[in-house]
Order: structure tokens, then sequence, then C-alpha cells
């Protein structure tokens, strides 16, 4: 199947059941219209697959639920092959930066969410301006919009962290 249509039928899904620092230089600042690596399926899949799990701070497996770093690196460990570091902050002076109008799947988004502008919140990219992310205690593993005002004024950066180098030595 076609990777537009797996895409559409998995956000259909997942938006039926969730219905209940600054960039370092270079920047990527052109988006691109080719479609997205097969990592990044891989990673854009397993990320959409954990919308659910439960929120627990420190948390980095589906069983013990998930804080927003460590639903990153189990979702870039298993779908991609990575080990990344444990925390927000380490993991935005990773790859290359990405302006917002060049954002693809699997790119890595970083958010102000204690005020200032230190990272203190991170995301996956998923396309079409969503995001999925560990937001909070009490909460669930889910997806979310860029242009929401709370995410808007938060936005720090983002990252591409899937190189092509890396792409050709993972299958």
């Amino acid at each position: 199947m076609p990777f537009p249509a797996r895409f559409s039928i998995i956000l259909l899904s997942v938006l039926l059941a969730a219905c209940t620092g600054r960039p370092s230089a270079p920047v990527i600042t052109s988006p691109t219209s080719h479609q997205p690596s097969a990592a990044a399926e891989e990673v854009l899949f397993a990320a959409l697959g954990l919308v659910g799990t439960p929120y627990r701070y420190g948390g980095n497996t589906p069983d013990s639920g998930f804080d927003c770093s460590g639903l990153i690196g189990y979702v870039y460990r298993g779908a991609a092959g990575m080990t990344l570091p444990r925390t927000t902050s380490a993991m935005s002076t990773l790859g290359v930066g990405v302006s917002r109008n060049a954002l693809q799947p699997g790119d890595l988004l970083f958010f102000a969410t204690s005020g200032g502008r230190k990272v203190s919140h991170a995301a996956i990219y998923v396309g079409e301006g969503r995001f999925v992310h560990a937001p909070s205690s009490g909460g669930t593993v889910r997806l979310d919009r860029l242009s929401d005002r709370y995410w808007q004024q938060s936005y720090l950066s983002a990252k591409r962290v899937l190189e092509q180098e890396h792409l050709a030595s993972n299958p």
C-alpha cells in the first residue's frame, strides 16, 4: 500500500481513538517534496501506535508508560535502531536544524513548556502539522497540532536526526 494511503489510514485510526535552545547551524529551510524514508515511516508508525499509552515521569516503555524523552528514545531505538540521549536537552543538540516549513515525518520538535527559552519538552513530527508526544502527568501519549496556540508559543526548534547516511545503513 502506498505511503499516503497507509498514513491516512493510521492517522484516521489514531484520531478516532484519540477523540475520547535555538537550532544550531546549518538549518534546513526548504521544504522537500519526496516521500519519507523507510526509517522515517517506521518511526512514524511506531510513534502513532503508542498513542493512548499512559504518561509516567521517567517512563520509557509501553508497560511503564512514557515521558516525552522516554517515548522518543523507545521509538527511535525500536524503529530506526538509534540510541538517543535520555534528556530533551541532550536530544536538542543532535542532528541538523530544520525550519518549520521544512519539517518531515520523524523530525524531533523541541518546546519550552516551562517558560523562557530552555528546552523542556520534545515530540516526534508525523506530518501535516501534527506531532506525537507524551505531554503531562495524568495524560497519555497523544497527537497534537503545531498550529495550536500553546504549542506555537512554546515551540523552540526542530532537528532531523535521521540523516541520509544513517538511513542507508538501517534496513
